[in-house]
């Protein structure tokens, strides 16, 4: 069995339906071997190598590189001693890919003022929802329309660092569509919450997400009293959200479901009118006590549903209640390292040295958990820029689908990008478990890159005008290609050949 034809025995990260076998394939679209080609590539190793060059056949100069190539990986020299290449890097990274312009913009402004901008722009607030607040049982949220308006953001925010920040929580502070339904506008104030909170301080965030309505109904603590304390939310919070697993006991999971009890989730007006009609729908009379709505969007503590009395949590022994919880967990010594090591693994390096987060840790600690001021920290340190960083990092689906529509410079598929972001493996507001997505290698298998050429193949043949290509390599490749790549670039002779051939190419689906 050959080294590529091994990657079929990977885990994979989707497992969409097969299409029928076309007797010929349409221009921009590959073969199977090409596939499974950027597949191998895409979950390899990166060896280092000489750079060399070669001239196309229109005469662009286009990286060769030497050594075994791609026996068992790709073979390229890091580029990130140069300026630009690292500014490049660092939208890669921090967004979802960028348009010439962007770039240039970063370059000319340099990779400190680029980070300052990033972090210190306030995030931009997506236009609003049609019938997102006014949600109801009778009128629900259109979760097709409820996607596109998120990806039409990640398009074209003027704060594009937000919306990849956004995401980030979505996938940690997991919440989803199928539990919490779309019979309220509780999904949608979610997403503007992650977003306003995206790089504040970790104790206002566990507070937010512990009183979130969508969070509330997701994790049953919206249902949680202190006769019937319901342990979900208390497990999730210390093991995915804030600690990790093994940090904690079955006595706590206990003593925090009691903590956190009676929260209940708000009722919009919309929300209190379905109900009454519901009420005589089913009855033919109206509820003898209607209730009421809320003039809040987070949660509503009712104390006569909360726990009274003490209880030992993570070795303490009192009366508590939200803020408190999050307080003590703070204290713990795992729960810096925990966050760091998350965030660390989204923009940095899949296996992050034990000092390395521990120096970060250290830094998060002593600046009160502020989130922008690890973010900081970690693209100003040496691990974010080191060689072995360069394309370290494998773009998930969306990043892949939003870098790809930047690309191309065609925003108007948002609905394309949607409608095939199951078959890719992330669809908004729906991952696969309570834990988020899955990252890096995860996302690699032939099926996986076989949805991400089927991808590409629409897009390009649904672009009536594409950029030109000439430039393309070294605009979104760092004109640093390994040599399959290069082969196919220097055969292809026109824009749209060539604009398939670099999307689909295993660099492309690195960052």
């Amino acid at each position: 069995m050959s080294p590529l034809d091994e990657q079929e025995t990977k885990p994979q990260a989707a497992a969409p339906a097969r299409r029928p076998v076309r007797k010929s394939r349409p221009e921009g679209t590959f073969s199977r071997r090409t596939v499974l080609a950027a597949a191998a590539a895409g979950g390899a190793g990166v060896a280092a190598a000489r750079l060399l060059t070669a001239r196309t056949p229109e005469g662009v100069v286009v990286p060769i590189t030497g050594g075994l190539a791609n026996a068992r990986g790709l073979d390229w020299v890091s580029p990130l001693g140069n300026h630009n290449a690292k500014v490049a890097h660092l939208l890669r990274r921090t967004t979802f890919g960028y348009t010439p312009a962007e770039l240039e913009q970063a370059q000319s402004d340099g990779f400190a003022k680029t980070v300052d901008r990033l972090l210190e722009t306030p995030a931009a607030e997506p236009p609003e929802l049609a019938g997102a607040e006014t949600a109801n049982q009778m009128k629900t949220l259109p979760l097709f329309d409820f996607q596109v308006w998120w990806v039409d953001h990640m398009l074209n925010s003027p704060t594009p660092f937000a919306e990849r920040m956004t995401l980030f929580w979505h996938g940690h502070f997991t919440s989803d569509y199928r539990k919490v339904g779309t019979q309220s506008p509780f999904l949608y104030w979610q997403n503007l919450t992650w977003r306003r909170m995206a790089m504040s301080d970790l104790k206002t965030m566990l507070y937010q997400v512990t009183t979130d309505p969508a969070m509330l109904r997701y994790l049953d603590l919206g249902n949680s009293t202190g006769r019937a304390p319901n342990e979900n939310y208390s497990r999730e919070l210390m093991e995915l959200f804030a600690m990790g697993a093994d940090t904690f006991t079955e006595d706590d999971v206990r003593s925090g479901a009691k903590a956190l009890a009676g929260w209940r989730e708000p009722r919009t007006p919309e929300i209190v009118q379905g109900q009454i009609e519901q009420t005589i729908k089913n009855t033919g009379k109206p509820p003898a006590t209607p209730p009421t709505a809320d003039a809040v969007k987070t949660g509503v503590f009712e104390r006569n549903r909360a726990f009274v009395g003490g209880v030992s949590f993570l070795g303490v022994t009192k009366q508590w209640d939200a803020e408190s919880v999050i307080d003590q967990i703070l204290k713990q010594d795992v729960t810096a390292p925990y966050i760091v090591r998350k965030l660390v693994t989204q923009f940095v390096a899949p296996t992050p040295t034990d000092a390395y987060v521990k120096r970060l840790a250290d830094g998060f600690k002593r600046n009160g958990f502020s989130v922008k001021s690890l973010l900081r920290d970690m693209f100003a340190s040496p691990e974010f820029v080191a060689p072995t960083a360069y394309r370290a990092l494998i773009k998930s689906p969306m990043e892949f689908m939003v870098s790809t529509l930047k690309a191309i410079r065609n925003p108007a598929l948002t609905r394309l990008a949607v409608s095939q972001s199951s078959g890719l493996g992330q669809a908004l507001y729906d991952p696969p478990s309570v834990g988020g997505w899955p990252q890096n290698e995860s996302w690699v298998s032939s099926n996986a890159m076989l949805a991400r050429t089927n991808f590409v193949t629409a897009a390009i043949q649904q672009t009536r005008q594409l950029p030109p290509s000439d430039n393309a390599h070294a605009q979104f490749l760092d004109a640093t290609l390994g040599p399959q790549t290069l082969k196919l670039l220097n055969e292809a002779n026109d824009d749209k050949r060539r604009w398939s051939l670099l999307l689909v190419s295993p660099e492309f689906q690195l960052k």
